[in-house]
């Protein structure tokens, strides 16, 4: 096929970083990581610990996450409905990094604050 670029395998990293990027920088991201960081947790307590997020939004956020490969859900398929959310073996290893960003915004929470 005439026309046609295939893009280079580092093309392709760079596709694939930008779209995780993408996913991380959204409003929820980090602090959803940060509150599966003691481990797994069900639907109910995240939202409830992620102080005006919606039901709505924390699905979307932990769908793009799962999508992603930082976070595992796991139905349990009980009468009453059960859905649990922990970090898999990446998702734990970036946790390493998001701490040190949630804990350099509320060092700093007072310089982001000031206008």
């Amino acid at each position: 096929m005439r026309g046609v670029a295939v893009p280079t395998e580092r093309e392709q990293a760079a596709a694939v970083a930008r779209r995780v990027f993408g996913v991380l920088s959204t409003k929820w991201a980090l602090a959803a990581l940060e509150a599966l960081g003691p481990g797994e947790r069900r639907f109910a307590d995240l939202h409830r610990d992620l102080d005006g997020i919606s039901y709505t939004v924390l699905t979307r956020t932990l769908r793009a996450l799962e999508a992603e490969g930082v976070v595992a859900r796991f139905d349990h398929g009980t009468a009453a409905p059960r859905v649990d959310y922990a970090l898999t073996p990446a998702g734990r290893e970036l946790l390493t990094t998001v701490h040190g960003l949630c804990t350099w915004s509320r060092t700093h929470l007072d310089d982001l604050l000031a206008p």
